[in-house]
This record gives structure tokens, sequence and C-alpha cells, in this order.
């Protein structure tokens, strides 16, 4: 592997890929495929085949990747341990890691960031992913004081996200929770399917970076390439439709994983399902989609996103539609082909009228699930 590289040619240039460390099941091809960013600070796109984000997957492979991720990260942290998952990408991912973590770590507390801001709960820091299409991300602290007081005590970090290109993201988060007060920490553990970053030490705290796949990356630029214009994609906004579904998946901070107050059943053995979770929310719907497979359903997961993606490459069909909590900008999903299921399923945690029909008309067998409307 450390002789392997890839050339991947885009339309803004030239990205190279090598890759130095895999782990033993998992190797470049399952893990990656890659598409162009329409964004006009970074044009390549790595897209992950077995996150259940912009390529459908089956629930027991990403429940494999939790697993084998968990499995890389050190016993014995210096405790009170703090697990932080990325919005969006990454907030299945890692509730799937800290519920893989429950026996190790049953005493962690586990927060996302979001770009959706909570009321009535005290905001702990707000940082940049400087290269997305949304730049702000919040991260809230807890009412509950123990829960609280674990987290500005932390000694240890956890964070997760789907890959870490620079590590930039994890330093500003960092250096915005050390002015929030965190002010022990020891030890932080980066957690990531792909790692093509060269990070070593996070704000001079001792750090251990666990990856599926690691390597480096060069960005090949075509100067006379012409730059996108990026749709609004990039609120952080209460909307018009609030969350009415119990905040229970690491907005707010928690001790334990969630269950899923979704039960669906398969109507026969081999039925074709796809289970669509929306942007943040993905864990309950992930769980359903779990349950369903269990069941003898063929299922795969995916999700609606506000990432804007260019069609070609890993992209190869696209549908857009209004976002679900009445921000109003465009959502995405992508590589979905209606006819391949018998039964397509979304899933949001707002009211039963927040879908934008025009998503009902592109995936005409579908059925919608929310809180204030648990079945059809």
């Amino acid at each position: 592997m450390p002789d392997q590289q890839l050339n991947i040619p885009l339309s803004r240039g030239n990205l190279i890929l090598r890759p130095v460390a895999a782990h033993p099941e998992w190797q470049l091809s399952q893990l990656l495929d890659f598409a162009e960013r329409i964004n006009p600070k970074r044009s390549f796109l790595f897209v992950s085949k077995v996150l259940g984000k912009h390529i459908p997957v089956e629930p027991k492979i990403m429940q494999k990747t939790y697993q084998d991720l968990a499995s890389l990260i050190p016993e014995g942290l210096p405790q009170p341990v703090t697990v932080i998952g990325m919005a969006e990408t990454a907030i299945c991912l890692a509730a799937g890691v800290h519920q893989a973590l429950a026996t190790q770590y049953p005493g962690s507390v586990f927060i996302t960031t979001t770009r959706h801001p909570v009321q009535d709960q005290p905001l702990l820091a707000e940082f940049l992913e400087e290269h997305s299409h949304a730049q702000s991300q919040l991260l809230y602290g807890s009412t509950d004081p123990d829960i609280q007081s674990h987290i500005l005590n932390s000694k240890t970090l956890i964070l997760i996200d789907d890959e870490a290109s620079t590590g930039k993201t994890f330093v500003n988060l960092v250096q915005a929770l050390q002015k929030s007060g965190l002010s022990q920490l020891q030890q932080i553990v980066t957690t990531t399917l792909v790692n093509w970053s060269e990070l070593q030490d996070i704000a001079q705290i001792p750090s251990t970076h666990i990856a599926l796949l690691k390597g480096n990356w060069q960005w090949q630029p075509d100067l006379q390439a012409k730059i996108p214009q990026m749709p609004q994609v990039d609120q952080v906004a209460h909307g018009r439709y609030p969350v009415i579904a119990p905040q229970t998946s690491g907005r707010i901070p928690i001790r334990k994983p969630c269950n899923t107050w979704i039960n669906l059943t398969a109507k026969f053995k081999g039925e074709r399902i796809l289970v669509i979770g929306t942007c943040e929310y993905v864990w309950p719907p992930f769980l359903a989609a779990l349950s369903l497979e269990n069941q003898g359903a063929l299922v795969k997961f995916a999700s609606t996103t506000r990432s804007p993606i260019q069609l070609g490459h890993s992209i190869q069909a696209k549908f857009s539609f209004n976002d679900n909590y009445g921000l109003g900008m465009p959502n995405f999903i992508y590589n979905i082909q209606p006819e391949s299921y018998d039964r397509i399923v979304i899933i949001a945690e707002t009211s039963s009228d927040s879908i934008d029909p025009e998503f009902f008309k592109l995936l005409p067998n579908s059925e919608f699930i929310t809180y204030d409307r648990p079945c059809n």
C-alpha cells in the first residue's frame, strides 16, 4: 500500500491520494469514492461508501464500521470522557461509535455539533468548519448540572468525523472548548473513517488519531477552471418548522445511547426498503432501518443533506427540494433510484407538514414518518 497512488482528474483540478495504512478488513475501494463540490472553497469531495449519507448503504455495513472504529480506541483513557460527533455528516457514525463504547466507557457523555439552534440550552462553543458549504457549527452544553460538570471537567475528548483532510476543524473545536472552560484536557482521540491529515497533537494536548484508512493527499488546481456559485445553504437559525421529536441523539448532551421511537415492520422477507434520514436527524432512522434488516428485509439507508454536489463520478442521481426545517434553502439526496425499492420510508424530526411535496413527487413510492404521525 505505501507505493499506491491514485490520481483522480476532476473539472477544477487533479486530486492525488497516497494511502499509507489501512485496517485489515477495509481498503480504500470499500470505503471511498469521489465527487465534486459546488463550493468555491474546495473542489473535491471524499464520498463515503459506508456512511449512509450520499450513497445508500446496508445498515449492517454501517454498524460494522462503528464497531471496528470503537475497537481501535485505546482503553484506559483519562476520565471523564466526552464523545463529540460532527454535524452533519458524522452524526450517525458518532452515535454508533458511542454506542459501541458503552461497555468500555459507560459513563461517557455524547454530544453532536449542530447547525440548528436549541432553545433553553446553554451554548458551550461556536466554531468554524472552514472549508464547508456551511461553516458555522454550534455545540450545546446541558442544563443537567452533573452532565455539564462532566463536560467541563473532561480529561479526554473523543472527536468523531467521517474524514479528516487537514484536521483544522478538530483544532478549531478544541480551541473553542478551551475558551469555554475545558481546562483539564489530557488526551484527545480523533476517530474517522479516513484520515488524510498530518495531525499530531491538537492545541498542545497529546492526541491519538484513529481511522480505518490513513494517507495523504495533494490538490493540483486548474487555474483556468470556472469557479462555481454555491447555493445559499449556510443558515444557522430557527426555521418555520420546529423540531418536535425527542432530542435524544446528542444535540443535547446524553449519557446513554438512545433507542428509537420508530416502530417499522417488514411486510415480507426480502422486501426492498430504503430508509431516509433527514439532514442531522439520522440516528433514530438508522436504528429503524437496522430493525427492518434484522426482520429479513433488504434494507439500505441514506439521508438528505444540505451539501451541494455536482452530478458525475460517484454522484449518479441527484434530487433537490426545499428543506424540512423551513429555512428556505435547498436540500438534496443523491444516488436514489426509486424503482429499485418496494418501499421508501422518509423519517424526520419536524412535523408532518414540513416535507416539500416535491420530495414525494420525486419518490412516488415513499411514505413519511414523523413524531406527530408515527405511521402511515
